[in-house]
């Protein structure tokens, strides 16, 4: 996909110095940068790059002034970072604008699909489905019975939605999710043999929300487990059954969130962190990485450590333990004068 200098200057509302014919097909760092790609300055540090770079266009603040002359095509704007950043987003909507549908697929006859949508190649949508509008299911992905989406949502492929789960609008699912799957929920039997318990609940995902490739969230055992407008997450989180998690709370990578804990609204949880079951966690909450939670947390407490306790604490603990080598060799000495002042 080929575009000219002018028309991206269109989009950005900026001006072109140079060549307004000049065509780029790709996007580069501006050191990296190659014929037929576009790159951008923002980064006083990469200034020098402006007049050896090989890109063919670049974006530039319109305040910033040459020092020499350079051969590359230029679009001046108000802000190059921003409008860089503009470009990405409409960049990658084009990429992703993709219609119709791909076959072979599966569509159960009392699905319902809305106007404007993609369906991928070996996609399948069981019965009593509901799909908004404008919403792109991308190849391999599974689609169970009397599961509800809402408009211009994205599945991208390979993800498995389990029965009975309702999603929001504008909602972001990526490769490998596994949405629905049974809840850790077992008992042992007089044999000590561990039995499944059901779990004949569901998970709600509302608006605005974004999963991150890998991830789990499983079913509820009973009623939901509720992922709260806006919620962000990374790759490879785990989701227990019956977990709620509030509005506007990101999550990071490699997060396990034991069943039945309540976290709150704008939370901001670190990667590989640990979190037990049947706890709650405040509004506001922060949760440093690879911190084991393993009690509840107030609102807008910041922990770290395992198991996790208030974060200047933590520092202030870290310098003693690191010092600890010192203190036991210093005790060791005062411990070996001692000895020989009673021996003589």
């Amino acid at each position: 996909m080929k575009f000219k200098a002018q028309q991206i200057a269109d989009i950005l509302e900026g001006e072109v110095e140079g060549n307004p014919n000049e065509e780029v097909s790709k996007l580069s760092k501006i050191e990296e940068g190659e014929k037929g790609s576009l790159t951008f300055l923002s980064n006083p540090k990469y200034i020098p790059h402006i007049y050896t770079t090989n890109a063919s266009v670049a974006i530039i603040d319109k305040s910033f002034i040459l020092e020499k002359e350079t051969a590359i095509t230029l679009i001046k704007v108000d802000n190059a970072y921003k409008s860089f950043s503009k470009l990405l987003s409409f960049y990658n909507e084009v990429k992703n604008n993709k219609e119709g549908r791909e076959t072979p697929h599966f569509i159960a006859e009392s699905a319902s699909i809305g106007a404007n949508g993609y369906l991928g190649a070996f996609s399948y949508i069981g019965e009593n489905v509901s799909i908004g509008d404008n919403v792109k299911i991308y190849p391999n992905t599974y689609i169970g019975d009397n599961t509800i989406i809402g408009d211009e949502c994205v599945i991208y492929a390979g993800v498995k939605i389990y029965s009975e789960t309702k999603i929001g609008n504008h909602c972001k699912i990526h490769s490998g999710c596994i949405i629905g799957s049974d809840g850790f929920g077992f008992t042992p039997d007089a044999n000590g043999h561990f039995k499944a318990v059901p779990q004949i609940g569901n998970v709600i995902i509302e608006d605005h929300v974004d999963i991150g490739s890998g991830s789990t969230i499983d079913r509820a055992t009973l009623g939901s487990t509720v992922i709260r407008q806006g919620v962000k997450l990374d790759n490879q989180i785990q989701i227990a059954h019956n977990v709620e998690i509030g509005k506007d709370t990101v999550i990071a990578a490699q997060t396990g969130i034991a069943g039945s804990t309540k976290i709150g609204k704008n939370c901001m949880i670190g990667g590989q962190v640990g979190i037990v079951g049947h706890i709650t966690i405040g509004n506001g909450a922060k949760i440093q990485a690879q911190s084991g939670v393993t009690k509840s947390i107030k609102d807008n407490e910041v922990v770290q450590g395992t198991p996790a306790f208030n974060y200047n604490d933590f520092n202030k603990s870290y310098i003693h333990f690191r010092n600890l080598p010192k203190f036991i060799a210093s005790l060791s000495d005062i411990k070996k004068e001692f000895n020989t002042q009673k021996e003589n």
